[in-house]
């Protein structure tokens, strides 16, 4: 199998985690059952077949390092899990626009320079597939760096809350490109919003209404500082309340929007990249007994979605083999916390087990 080209905007903790992951995971056997992992092997594709070949930030002290140096500069503050052998992996100068924020910009200083050609650099790295890292509340970046995707003919991962897999017009773009997008919202492997969809859906299924509910989030890393601006945090809030809000819809059922509170919470900078989860629901049980439950989180954020990129690349590869194109919605709805159409987690997995046996090595069909 050849290897899968992948180009990374936003040289983030997202970023580290990911790039990190695939140096971490290279010997892992095919047979083992690994921490942290969904699939060693999807489609014909082991985790080492991942291969990093082109990167863009806008920070002046990671922009011009190698991506194996990049990822470990502040204010990057993930885990260490992996030393990372020198990728040749020069991190350009991106666009701006909108993707340095209030916040962001006391402790971020923009690299001198101009933009640099993004089309001929996933051009000539033969990019597979470019993920977005941007900031969350980066409108006009994201679409910028977008358009240049579909010129250079790349398939796409949106992993932040600027709604493209999900909208008709980019579908339609990416369609008559003949490319996949997967998106919109990368979701942890286990996370504050697949957390709350779960016990949404346990709660509803012993046929106990959900009468309030609210997750409230707290971090110490970049992403959580970003959202401080509250500007910047309209569509991160509908796509995490939607996430949830789609289960209790999708049984004919209905919730309040006063009763339900889904969204970043606070910055707290000793946290780094950990971060804490507090849900509630109140409910009815039998006799209509009011019952009320509490739950408490704590995860290392970035490395928590981690490997469900790493799925996500190698569907978009077995997309990219298989002639598919527009919005990818099986492994989207897996993935991601608002694709193009909400499935039930134990759906969108069944889903994506049968999109991978289908498009995988022995028995995907060119299309």
């Amino acid at each position: 199998m050849s290897k899968i080209r992948v180009a990374i905007i936003g040289v983030g903790n997202c970023a580290s985690s990911l790039v990190q992951g695939v140096e971490y995971y290279k010997n892992t056997k095919e047979s083992d059952f690994v921490p942290g992992v969904m699939h060693v092997n999807l489609g014909g594709y082991h985790i080492r077949d991942i291969e990093f070949v082109a990167a863009f930030d806008i920070d002046k002290n990671k922009v011009g390092k190698d991506l194996s140096e990049a990822i470990f500069v502040p204010p990057n503050n993930t885990t260490k899990f992996s030393d990372v052998p020198r990728l040749n992996v020069k991190v350009e100068r991106g666009m701006t626009h909108d993707g340095l924020g209030k916040y962001l910009s006391e402790i971020i200083e923009k690299a001198p320079g101009s933009t640099c050609d993004v089309v001929d650099i996933l051009k000539e790295t033969k990019t597979d597939v470019v993920i977005s890292y941007l900031p969350v509340g980066s409108e006009e970046a994201t679409k910028w760096y977008v358009e240049q995707i579909l010129e250079a003919g790349c398939a796409f991962i949106n992993c932040i809350p600027v709604f493209i897999a999900s909208q008709k017009y980019w579908q339609k773009r990416f369609e008559k490109k003949n490319l996949p997008i997967i998106g919109d919202d990368i979701k942890s492997q286990v996370g504050a919003t697949i957390l709350h969809r779960t016990l949404v859906n346990l709660y509803l299924d012993r046929g106990m209404p959900i009468e309030r509910t609210y997750q409230l989030n707290t971090g110490g890393n970049t992403d959580f500082l970003n959202m401080l601006e509250r500007e910047r945090l309209d569509s991160k809030k509908k796509s995490k309340t939607n996430a949830v809000t789609s289960q209790i819809r999708a049984r004919d059922l209905d919730i309040d929007a006063d009763n339900v509170h889904v969204g970043p919470s606070d910055y707290v900078p000793w946290q780094k990249d950990n971060k804490l989860c507090f849900l509630r629901i109140e409910s009815r049980h039998f006799g209509d007994i009011p019952t009320y439950l509490d739950c408490r989180l704590s995860v290392e954020d970035s490395p928590n979605s981690a490997g469900v990129v790493i799925d996500a690349i190698r569907c978009c590869k077995l997309a990219l083999n298989n002639g598919l194109s527009g919005a990818l919605f099986a492994p989207s709805s897996y993935f991601m916390k608002a694709p193009p159409k909400q499935y039930t987690d134990t759906e969108a997995r069944e889903f994506t087990e049968k999109f991978i046996k289908r498009y995988g090595k022995e028995e995907g069909k060119k299309g």
